[in-house]
């Protein structure tokens, strides 16, 4: 009777868990596990119903022939990651500054405007940039461009210019969140700290350097690493800009749109699989050796 009560209470948890466990396996697990057995097919639009397992060979076209976009994808998406990153926490890191600033009045009132853009949804702001600042008839920076005199400009049909754009955009939308954890980040430092900083005779920029930014960095750290992947399968903004719906004349293949592009343009099911579960490897494998706690794990085993 004991041993009885002892396996119900052991089992109960797991009951009452259950639930939860087969909503994570059904949205998260067996997309996942069917994406990865896709991966290994034929499967696409003229092979829907009767596709073949391939072994191996959609990887090998992803991997190992340089001709099929991937590499070309992967490089353009780093460059649009280290690109926003780093004027992303370089601006953040100056607005945060500037609203800590003693002199500063009504900072609560710029603070509440600067989240104005995470408030909004991404789908309308990006809209509005297209269509309100970005448009060759009648976007406001082409009318501006005509009361100076200048001649119109199509922005968004020019690879590079498009890449600014979109660029532009993603740091509308994601700015808010790094100023406000900077912000938070900075108010936690002790003052004491930049007290000693003057003594030792640091100038503004000496102190921003050695004393403000190594403080802050464990703070700021995880935000990072989350904006870091939010921005390297950033895919709504270059879509919406460039793609959707209809083609603007500029071709921005980030790995994500190369992805997109491979299942519903081209309905080569099997292959973009592959190149998403390649995708998810990298994301895995960076974050494995970004994470602190992993680091110090490696390091005890090898001690």
């Amino acid at each position: 009777m004991t041993s009885k009560k002892n396996l119900i209470k052991t089992l109960r948890p797991w009951l009452y868990s259950l639930p939860s466990f087969l909503f994570i396996g059904l949205i998260v697990v067996f997309p996942i596990g069917y994406t990865l057995y896709i991966s290994f097919t034929n499967m696409s639009l003229s092979h829907m119903y009767e596709f073949q397992l391939i072994g191996m060979e959609n990887y090998a076209d992803v991997l190992f022939h340089f001709d099929s976009g991937f590499w070309k994808s992967l490089g353009l998406t780093l460059v649009w990651t280290i690109v926003n990153m780093v004027l992303q926490l370089i601006i953040a890191f100056v607005l945060a500054t500037l609203l800590n600033s003693n002199n500063l009045r009504a900072k609560k009132i710029y603070k509440t405007l600067l989240m104005i853009p995470w408030a909004m949804p991404g789908y309308v702001s990006i809209l509005v940039w297209k269509n309100g600042i970005f448009n060759y008839q009648f976007g406001f920076l082409n009318k501006l461009m005509a009361a100076m005199g200048a001649g119109r400009i199509d922005v968004l049909s020019n690879d590079l210019s498009s890449f600014i754009a979109c660029t532009i955009v993603n740091l509308w939308l994601a700015l808010p969140f790094m100023i406000m954890i900077i912000d938070g980040a900075l108010q936690s430092i002790n003052k004491e700290c930049f007290e000693s900083a003057e003594l030792d005779g640091c100038n503004r920029l000496e102190k921003n350097l050695f004393v403000t930014v190594p403080l802050i960095t464990p703070i700021v750290w995880p935000a990072v690493l989350i904006t870091i992947f939010t921005t390297f399968k950033q895919f709504d903004i270059i879509n919406l800009m460039t793609i959707s719906p209809l083609p603007t004349g500029a071709h921005i293949e980030t790995v994500i749109v190369y992805a997109y592009e491979n299942a519903f343009i081209t309905n080569n099911y099997g292959f973009s699989s592959a190149v998403s579960v390649v995708i998810f490897l990298l994301i895995t494998i960076v974050t494995m050796a970004t994470n602190p706690s992993f680091r110090k794990k490696r390091q005890g085993g090898k001690q």
